[in-house]
């Protein structure tokens, strides 16, 4: 079994580790790490975690360290994530391990104010982390130089392009040098993103952490079929009988996230949410209460919670199962780390049971399933044959379908107020009655029928 001294770290960098409490590297860490001192290009297939932070901010360490610039500081090393709290987590982690290096490092991103960030700049600094927007600003107003960047790393690249920063990554590229050493981490590899790193990357070595590796053994999984509407006793009822201190909800939507948020404190339970539509004031202060303990729920959304790396996370709860089968992995891997145990739940009401069947087809096993709780619905049991991510249309609870009445008034309108002729017009002066019942219109047809 490898250590870190064998992969070639210098004994500051060690002893850094060995503070941080790391023992052996993680399969991405013992993979990515000696190929990036060697100074090669690194494509990574890698979650969340799965200790890629360290996987990348190692090396750059290292890298810069060996040589100093014999004027002012410039930026040497440039990380682009894609999210505010996943870029001050990466910061968090930079500050840790450079702990005896003479290194500078800043994080710069946008919904709080620039002036402290531009006074750290115009200091000086070797390492900076950011989010797209926020350096692309910067960069226009002059206080941003990236011709001498040695080594650029661009983390969660999947989520990037599902947030539409693919515009802004190539405008980054573009300001690079063209000499320099690469580094992409993405939870999955579709081909936008293989043609993203081709665009990039040279020769590069590829690291693959499997989602089989990372769903291990120390999460138990359990899936509960329930109503969409009896979710929220649910979670309230678990929530209460295992005395959860510290556990995360995953919701679909912003809102969901939200309403949630309120119910459980209807509940007596203290919950807040992290998500797109918070200010960056309300997230950093809902994930500090997190991390402290003051509040024991996190509800969160999947792009928001690209940041939330907090130890002692001992329960996840995919309240809405998500419709990316990586999302279920990268959600679940908030628990069980540096060796402990965890727990994740899924909720799996009838208009998700093909969001399941996609989930246990990529992580390559069925999730068990606990029927014993008092809400258990056999109508979200996946049918034989089901197509992963199909979902159905009905409205959850095995209530029957039923045709949508507002629709069915507004087509009344648009009929109503469609331009008629003349002809028309005369002919139908009570269109804008209400319809007779049928037993009335049979009726009347009969007279008709007898008047002609």
């Amino acid at each position: 079994m490898e250590d870190f001294q064998s992969l070639g770290l210098s004994k500051k960098l060690l002893l850094a580790v060995e503070q941080e409490g790391y023992t052996t590297p993680t399969p991405v860490q013992a993979q990515a790490i000696p190929p990036l001192l060697e100074g090669r290009d690194v494509l990574g297939v890698a979650q969340t975690g799965t200790g890629k932070t360290a996987a990348f901010a190692l090396p750059v360490l290292q890298i810069i360290s060996r040589s100093k610039p014999q004027s002012k500081r410039h930026i040497r090393a440039l990380v682009l994530s894609p999210t505010r709290e996943l870029a001050a987590q990466i910061d968090e982690r930079f500050s840790a391990y450079s702990g005896h290096l003479d290194i500078r490092h800043k994080v710069i991103f946008g919904g709080v104010k620039q002036n402290p960030q531009v006074r750290a700049l115009q200091k000086g600094i070797d390492v900076l982390v950011a989010t797209p927007g926020r350096l692309l600003d910067l960069i226009g107003q002059g206080y941003i130089d990236l011709g001498r960047v040695e080594f650029f790393v661009l983390d969660e690249a999947d989520q990037m392009l599902d947030m539409g920063f693919i515009r802004d990554i190539k405008k980054v590229l573009k300001l690079l040098p063209r000499q320099r050493q690469n580094l992409l981490f993405s939870a999955t590899m579709p081909k936008s993103i293989a043609e993203l790193a081709a665009s990039f990357l040279h020769n590069a070595v590829k690291v693959d952490v499997s989602p089989e590796e990372i769903t291990v053994e120390r999460i138990a999984q359990k899936i509960m079929f329930v109503r969409k509407a009896d979710k929220r006793r649910l979670i309230v009822k678990i929530i209460k009988q295992e005395r959860v201190n510290k556990g995360i909800v995953f919701t679909r939507t912003k809102h969901g996230a939200n309403r949630l948020v309120k119910q459980l404190d209807q509940s007596g339970i203290n919950a807040a949410a992290i998500h797109g539509n918070k200010s960056q004031g309300a997230r950093t202060k809902a994930l500090a209460n997190f991390k402290t303990g003051h509040t024991s729920i996190l509800v969160a959304t999947d792009i928001a919670s690209r940041g939330i790396d907090v130890n002692d996370i001992t329960h996840v709860f995919n309240y809405d199962l998500p419709n990316e089968p990586e999302s279920y992995v990268h959600r679940i891997g908030r628990t069980a780390r540096a060796g402990k145990s965890g727990i994740a739940y899924g909720f799996c009401d009838d208009s998700e049971s093909g969001y399941l069947v996609g989930i246990q087809q990529l992580i390559g096993f069925d999730i068990d399933v606990d029927e014993s709780h008092e809400f258990h619905f056999v109508g979200a049991i996946p049918k034989p044959g089901q197509i992963p991510g199909k979902i159905k249309t009905g409205k959850s609870g095995n209530k029957p379908n039923r045709p949508n009445r507002n629709n069915n008034k507004n087509r009344s309108k648009q009929r109503q107020n469609k331009p008629k002729s003349p002809s028309q017009s005369q002919g139908n002066n009570n269109s804008n009655r209400q319809r007779p019942p049928r037993r009335r219109r049979e009726r009347n047809r009969s007279q008709g029928n007898q008047n002609q």
